[in-house]
């Protein structure tokens, strides 16, 4: 369980670290998400989806750059179909990552463990990048988080909403 922290907890480390980094890999032909529809959210000042491509991994985080302010992360392996979600909640939250993309949300079981970030607690859950609130997401671009009854938005500045697909693209 400690080791299973310390890892989620360099992950989070290392995300917040990749926000502040710039992409080295070959780039991949994407267009930009079609614009916001009527309801749909604006990018928030400071705020952005970060994506962050290794060799084996990526990631795609919503955060504030070269800070330790992440709302929410997902990693993958290259071509495995599956998505690391890594989220901050309250202490004493239920132990699911709740999410909605374009109408569409998907509740998703987690692990829950102790923050030592602050008094809260991370929340990480795993699903197939199949989930149709996955597919939404890539096609509008933005993706909420539900926390406590509470939603926040997390739609990407100008220019970074290729970020989104890439990351998809190299989850598989």
């Amino acid at each position: 369980m400690r080791m299973r922290a310390l890892f989620v907890l360099s992950a989070l480390a290392a995300g917040a670290a990749a926000c502040a980094t710039v992409e080295t890999a070959a780039p991949v032909a994407v267009s930009e998400p079609a614009p916001p529809a009527a309801g749909s959210p604006s990018p928030v000042d400071g705020y952005d989806w970060f994506y962050s491509p290794d060799e084996d991994t990526a990631r795609l985080a919503y955060g504030l750059a070269e800070s330790d302010d992440l709302k929410l992360g997902l990693d993958c392996g290259r071509g495995t179909g599956r998505v690391e979600m890594v989220a901050i909640a309250e202490k004493g939250a239920k132990a699911e990552i709740h999410v909605e993309s374009g109408g569409d949300t998907e509740r998703f079981s987690a692990a829950s463990e102790p923050s030592q970030l602050n008094d809260g607690v991370i929340l990480t859950a795993s699903a197939s990048t199949a989930e149709p609130v996955f597919q939404r997401f890539r096609r509008v671009g933005w993706m909420a988080l539900w926390r406590d009854g509470e939603r926040e938005a997390y739609a990407p500045q100008p220019g970074s909403g290729p970020n989104i697909e890439r990351f998809f693209a190299f989850c598989g």
